[in-house]
């Protein structure tokens, strides 16, 4: 059986087989505590049998006015864990939080113009791509900026794609 929850300080020292994935992104430890200090409620991992760690969500909340929205840092299953919905429900999660809680009018995310598989599942989702970000990985591979809009956002006004891409340079970070 799969429990989800709230991802812990211990769990930085036994989630590293999910990361083996190479279009997971690997932070540094100063990351993860940023994020589990600063957005716990964003933070949470899938766990099965024997305390083992399918998945993992890391997010946060940010933004200003109608600009303020749930963000999806990380997302990621391990292989042997993929096709079970997980990462599903780790998004819901993150949604319902950025909704419910956070009152935010949509959560993004940033993914690999290459990762046709994560760009479909997000797709399914509800999400569709805002904006192309030229070079934003690495300064070599570009990254589509994909939004879903939130209950707030009665209108659908975060979701209109814009016409041009951008360079990570034009980017707003809070």
């Amino acid at each position: 059986m799969t429990t989800i929850r709230r991802f812990c300080c211990n769990d930085l020292l036994r989630f590293s087989l999910v990361n083996f994935d190479h279009l997971t992104e690997t932070f540094n430890m100063s990351f993860y505590m940023t994020y589990l200090a600063r957005w716990p409620d964003y933070f949470n991992v899938a766990e099965g049998p024997g305390n083992r760690i399918m998945g993992y969500i890391m997010g946060k909340v940010e933004g200003q006015g109608e600009s303020w929205h749930g963000h999806v840092t990380a997302v990621t299953v391990s292989i042997e864990y993929r096709r079970q919905q997980l990462a599903k429900k780790l998004m819901n999660m993150l949604e319902d939080i950025s909704d419910k809680m956070d009152k935010a009018y949509f959560v993004d995310l940033f993914v690999r113009a290459s990762n046709m598989p994560a760009i479909k599942m997000y797709e399914k989702l509800g999400y569709v791509i805002y904006r192309r970000v030229l070079r934003y990985y690495s300064g070599e591979e570009d990254g589509l900026d994909m939004r879903k809009a939130l209950s707030r956002d009665v209108e659908k006004k975060s979701i209109i794609p814009l016409k041009r891409p951008i360079t990570p340079d034009e980017l707003e970070y809070d």
